[in-house]
């Protein structure tokens, strides 16, 4: 799931910010309890994601894949003063985790945590999105992209997480994860909607900008 050496990996993060608390307390909780704990977002992309999200100082975000809450708080740290984050997982087991962790990081009066598919809660929400997160199941990542597209203002953010799938894409023979991975990218590479870039941060981020 990463694409750089520990040794690199260790030295990232040792002249880094270091991670709050809370989301620290997070961390060990999740690899202690949690069934693949790598799902965690981590400290150098959790600080990553609050950056992005303290320079859009977004109104609405939208997450598609909660786990135990670490992006979800990352996110939400950069809301505006009236934001609200949405936050969408199909596993309803580790909603009390999260709730605990969103009130232990007094953001659960910014955070709506929505259990179930995805792809049929999505088209419920009446909102407007200044940037969207995606890290849920690979296999469905086009299709997300799809339903959250015309709810995303323009000049909007659409990130995607994992998108390098630990360098699998470049596989002649991809499994189903990492063909719909691939195949997501290039989807996004030829919108002409969109601008953006890949970024190898951990295990790759497609970040598009809506245009029109």
């Amino acid at each position: 799931m990463h694409l750089v050496s520990a040794d690199l990996e260790n030295y990232i993060d040792r002249y880094s910010s270091k991670e709050d608390e809370v989301q620290s307390e997070l961390s060990r909780e999740t690899h202690l309890k949690v069934q693949m704990p790598q799902m965690v977002s981590g400290n150098i992309q959790g600080q990553f994601l609050e950056m992005i999200s303290q320079l859009i100082q977004p109104k609405r975000i939208l997450e598609i894949g909660t786990f135990t809450g670490y992006s979800a708080i990352s996110l939400a740290k950069g809301l505006s003063e009236d934001g609200l984050l949405y936050t969408i997982d199909i596993n309803e087991e580790l909603q009390p985790m999260c709730a605990r962790y969103f009130e232990k990081a007094n953001l659960s009066s910014k955070i709506k945590h929505l259990i179930g598919d995805g792809r049929k809660i999505i088209p419920e929400l009446i909102e407007t999105f200044d940037l969207v997160f995606i890290d849920a199941d690979k296999i469905n990542y086009a299709n997300y992209y799809e339903l959250v597209f015309d709810k995303v203002r323009v000049g909007g953010y659409i990130i995607a997480d994992n998108v390098l799938w630990s360098g699998k894409v470049l596989e002649e023979k991809k499994d189903k994860d990492s063909l719909a991975i691939h195949q997501y990218n290039e989807k996004v590479a030829a919108d002409t909607r969109v601008r953006g870039f890949i970024l190898s941060l951990r295990d790759g981020l497609n970040i598009v900008q809506k245009l029109r």
